[in-house]
């Protein structure tokens, strides 16, 4: 038996809330194929996010520091938008888009308290990647 059709009328989208944040925390997740930068409120909560891939970066341009700027531009407006003024940046990976991401947030005009590396070492856990032959 068919499903019946979903009545689009009669959802409801809510409305974006604008939170007035002044402090919050930037997530700069630089990999070797893609950044991702999410900035958060001190509780952990998302306020904005963007990448390199969602700015339109495909491929290998996706992993490129000025596809981490850019995105960084982006997440740093929608978060400006929030109220965000200050900044405390935590840096995880070891990707080609981790300096120029934060040197984007920081010409938008949001001052930044502190950068910290927060990449993950583990205390001999599972075996690395075989090492890459060029």
């Amino acid at each position: 038996m068919a499903k019946a059709p979903v009545n689009t009328a009669a959802r409801r989208v809510s409305k974006k809330v604008r939170k007035n944040v002044a402090d919050g925390i930037a997530h700069v997740h630089a990999s070797f194929n893609n950044t991702i930068i999410t900035i958060t409120d001190r509780q952990g909560g998302a306020l904005a996010w963007a990448s390199s891939g969602g700015q339109g970066f495909k491929g290998s341009r996706k992993s490129t520091p000025f596809a981490a700027q850019v995105a960084a531009e982006v997440a740093g407006r929608a978060a400006q938008e929030q109220g965000i003024k200050n900044l405390d940046v935590r840096i995880k990976g070891p990707g080609p888009g981790r300096e120029s991401s934060v040197r984007a947030l920081a010409s938008l005009g949001i001052r930044i308290n502190s950068i910290s590396d927060v990449t993950p070492i583990p205390h001999n856990g599972c075996r690395p990647q075989k090492r890459r032959r060029i």
